[in-house]
């Protein structure tokens, strides 16, 4: 008795859903390098900011709105990562849909 096993299917779903992977992979690496010369770059910024500081009240303006600074941009790049996972987990389980029908 012989089954033939149609692999055919189940191959190009792992390969769909690599593809997938590796796709959000680099776009995640992209991401993090991006996130990274953003905050190179604030920093970079701040430590230009602080030489000009000459009183106590003006050091601590310049740590309230450096704080409140670094914490926008982090919100920004932990949404940025968000939407991206969003959209990862989005087109994989539309990938799996596909395959299931």
């Amino acid at each position: 008795m012989t089954n033939n096993i149609d692999l055919q299917k189940p191959l190009e779903a792992v390969k769909t859903l690599m593809t997938l992977q590796a796709a959000t992979v680099s776009k995640s690496v992209e991401l993090q390098k991006q996130s990274g010369e953003e905050l190179a770059s604030f920093f970079k910024s701040e430590v230009e900011k602080a030489k000009e500081l000459k009183t106590p009240e003006d050091v601590v303006k310049f740590n309230v709105e450096a704080n409140k600074n670094l914490f926008e941009i982090l919100k920004a790049q932990g949404e940025a990562f968000t939407a991206l996972a969003t959209e990862a987990s989005q087109n994989a389980m539309n990938e799996i849909q596909k395959m299931a029908k």
